[in-house]
Order: structure tokens, then sequence, then C-alpha cells
């Protein structure tokens, strides 16, 4: 009996266990990570002129560091870590500072020219950028040092910069990869039929409840008789005769 007993439960486990599994796969979007860029050293960076956004010029794919977060494309997706080279994870949205880099800084990185000028930039240690980049951005270090190391430079009006700012989000939206997620993200979910407000169910769910009420029949009604004497005649009469013959002993 013992073994029949085990044996059953077993298999209760096995039919069940696979059933909450399946319900998750329904409700949870699984998002794929990128994949991993070897680094066979820590990586240097530079800082971009005119932003505090540090690139990794020495691999071919696009990793960013700014405000603490490491940052990457991929697929027309987003994803930050806390690591250049580990523990990613997806980001719903662009990161704000991404419209403010120029596509084309490879080419003026290879040119060492930044729009006509020099640009004699500095390569930055992993370990030292960690340390500093608080403090440079707060103090607004590169401005004072250097001006980002480009020669002779000027900053660019703001609306200069918005105006690039709008354009760099035209020409993101256009990109292939970035609407092949957009449209993932804009597939119709199916909607739950509407629930009546709870106030009005709970009212309705009393009236069906509420118990009928039955009124109590009504008994008719039985005639009172006067008693009578033997000889039918009733008690009053009687006693109208007593009273006379009272008064004629009298």
């Amino acid at each position: 009996m013992k073994k029949l007993f085990f044996e059953t439960m077993l298999l209760a486990l096995v039919i069940a266990s696979p059933i909450p599994t399946m319900a998750r796969a329904d409700v949870n979007v699984v998002i794929a990570l990128p994949p991993p860029i070897v680094f066979v050293a820590q990586p240097e960076l530079i800082v971009l002129p005119d932003t505090y956004v540090y690139v990794v010029p020495d691999v071919e794919a696009e990793i960013f560091f700014y405000n603490g977060w490491w940052w990457r494309p991929w697929e027309g997706r987003w994803y930050r870590s806390y690591y250049y080279n580990r523990g990613w994870g997806y980001y719903n949205g662009v990161p704000s500072f991404y419209f403010d880099v120029d596509p084309g800084w490879r080419g003026y990185y290879r040119d060492r020219n930044w729009y006509g000028h020099r640009w004699d930039y500095e390569r930055i240690p992993n370990q030292r950028l960690h340390q500093n980049w608080k403090g440079w951005q707060n103090n607004r270090h590169w401005e004072k040092s250097g001006t980002w190391g480009v020669q002779s430079y000027k900053p660019r009006p703001q609306q200069q910069k918005q105006e690039l700012r709008q354009q760099r989000q035209q020409q993101y939206k256009q990109r292939p990869e970035v609407q092949k997620h957009q449209v993932q993200q804009q597939r119709p979910q199916v909607q739950q039929p509407k629930q009546k407000p709870q106030e009005k169910v709970q009212q309705s769910q009393r009236k069906e409840r509420r118990p009928q009420v039955q009124q109590p029949k009504q008994q008719p009604q039985k005639k009172v008789q006067q008693p009578q004497h033997k000889d039918g005649q009733p008690r009053q009469e009687k006693t109208e005769r007593g009273d006379e013959g009272k008064k004629d002993r009298k």
C-alpha cells in the first residue's frame, strides 16, 4: 500500500509541474540579451566633445559610459549594466544622452579631427574613469581643461543643439531594427470583458439574497352568538323580566 501511495504522489507531481511553467510562458515576454563583448584587457575610453558621454573606440560594437552606467544598443533595444562585460539588463526606452552623440564620431576619432579642428583626445583607463567621472561632471572638468582636446573649440549655440537632437531622433526611428522592435511592442493586447462596478454588483447580489416576507393569512371572523336559555330566549330578556318582578314586589 505504501509503494502504491508514493507512486500515485509521484505521478501527480509529474502531471502538475508543467502547468505553472506554461502559464508563465504565456504571460511573460522573454527579451534576449545581447551577445557578450570580449575584452582582452580593461577598455580605454575617450570623451566626446560637448558631452559627458564616454565611448570605447577599440571595439566595433557601440558601447558607452554615461552617468555611472554602461550602455549598449542591440537589435533596436537598449541595455545597461554597472559592468562593461557582464550584467546587461533590458532598458525600456532610449537613453537621453544618445541623441547628443554625433553618429560620425568614429571617423573623427581616426582622423583626429573634430569638425575641421584638430582633436587631441585623451585615452582614459577604465579604472580612472570610475574614480573620477562624477567629479568631472559636477565640476565641468572637460570645459575647463583643454576643451575636450579640440583646438580653437567653440561650443554650438543651444538652438543648434536642439535641432541636431531632433534630427538624430528622426534618423534613429528610421532604422530597420528600431522599427521592427516598435512593431513588436505595438501588438494588440487581448482586452478583458468589462466588469460591473463593485457597488452595483453588491446591490444586485443583495437583491437576489433578500428573502421574501410572506404576509400572514387572515382568518375569517367568527360570529359571536349570545348564550340562550332552554326555551330559546336570550339571557337579556330574562334579566329584564327579573327586574320587572322586583318592581312589582315593591
